[in-house]
This record gives structure tokens, sequence and C-alpha cells, in this order.
């Protein structure tokens, strides 16, 4: 396995359909990024939330990624499950965020996830940074529709933790959810650490479409 270091990222764009997406799929890499990369932007866009999703997702980001006025942190409204009928106004999103950011990594959805929100994102994505090192997260759904990833991310037990407890502390409105479990968030990332050997014994794991050599 070739290995590559986040101590050379400067600046990240992380994009999430819905409020807990960018903390499920990628939360402990980017704890793991904010020790090795301290220095590094990250902007956070949150696609769809209603007022009270908002406020969780604004209170979760923070709680990852700190205070730090380097940061960027964006929750908009569009309604869940409808994505594709907006898919314009999304557009419109995508290119304004083109403009302003020049992300050296781009954390998104993967284009075969189950969830047409996820879909139009991950599109999106691969529409609009066409140079960019992209990295697809996973999230575990009822579907059952987790691939095989090729890029992982070792993460400390510590990492995984604390992922796991802002989850629990940002998000109440998802308690009642059968999969919101901590088990479910652990055991992912325990798989994935062993399918990498992952020193403490957890990952994350990404799908990367392109590679240039």
């Amino acid at each position: 396995m070739i290995a590559r270091g986040l101590s050379d990222v400067r600046s990240v764009l992380c994009l999430g359909a819905h409020a807990d997406d960018i903390e499920i799929g990628c939360g402990a890499t980017l704890l793991r990024l904010g020790r090795e990369a301290p220095s590094a932007c990250v902007t956070w866009v949150v696609f769809g939330a209603d007022v009270e999703r908002a406020r969780e997702a604004e209170a979760s980001a923070r709680a990852f990624l700190g205070t730090g006025s380097r940061h960027s942190v964006r929750v908009l409204g569009f309604p869940d499950r409808f994505f594709p009928t907006r898919w314009e106004s999304i557009k419109g999103v995508f290119d304004a965020l083109r403009a302003e950011v020049e992300p050296d990594l781009v954390l998104t959805h993967r284009t075969d996830d189950s969830h047409q929100d996820h879909r139009v994102l991950a599109e999106l994505t691969w529409n609009t940074w066409r140079n960019h090192w992209i990295l697809e997260y996973e999230i575990p759904k009822y579907e059952g529709d987790l691939g095989r990833p090729n890029v992982y991310v070792p993460v400390s037990s510590a990492d995984v933790e604390r992922k796991i407890s802002i989850l629990a502390t940002a998000f109440p409105s998802q308690a009642d959810k059968p999969w919101f479990r901590p088990e479910t968030f652990r055991g992912l990332a325990a798989v994935r650490g062993l399918e990498c050997r992952a020193a403490e014994g957890f990952a994350e794991a990404f799908h990367a479409r392109k590679t240039v050599v």
C-alpha cells in the first residue's frame, strides 16, 4: 500500500447532503487532520437542514473544527429527499463555491450511494472540481450499499470515540433512529481498520475515482 500524508493539506472542502453526513463519513479523519495540518482551512457545507437540524449541524461542525476564524460553516435549506428536483439551484451553489474555494482536498458523497440526495452532490462534485483530490466517504444505512473502498485513513481509537461522542451530543433529533448507534460507527471503523492494518485498529474509508501519476 502507498501512504500519503495529510500534513501538506492547506484547504479542505467538506460537502454533506444532510446535517450529520460529514461527521459520519469523515469525522475522525477531520479530527486527525486538525492535528497534522492545524493551519488548514476547512469549508464545511451542509445542503439540507430544517431549523432544528441546522442548529445541530452548526454545533457539530464547531465541535469537530473548533472556533478558528479560518474555518467556514454553511448550512443551506434544500429539502431532504428532493435534491434531484433542485438540481439547477444546487448547481448554482457549486458554481459559487468553485469561484471561491480552491481546495487541496474535497470530501464528498459516493457517486454510487443509494440515497438520491447523496448522488446529486457526488455527481456535481466531479462536475465542478476536475483537477482536484476528491475522496468519497461512505454512509452506513438500511440499503446496505457499502462498497469496496480503495483509500483508507487510519485513525486513533480516541478520535473514533470523540467522533461518536460529538454525534451523540450534537444530534439529539437522531437518537431514536435504529442505525444511529455507537456500535454502528465504531463497528464500521473497526472493519475498515482491519482492512488496512491500522495501528490502533480503526480507520475511515473512501473511494478515489481517479488518480493521476
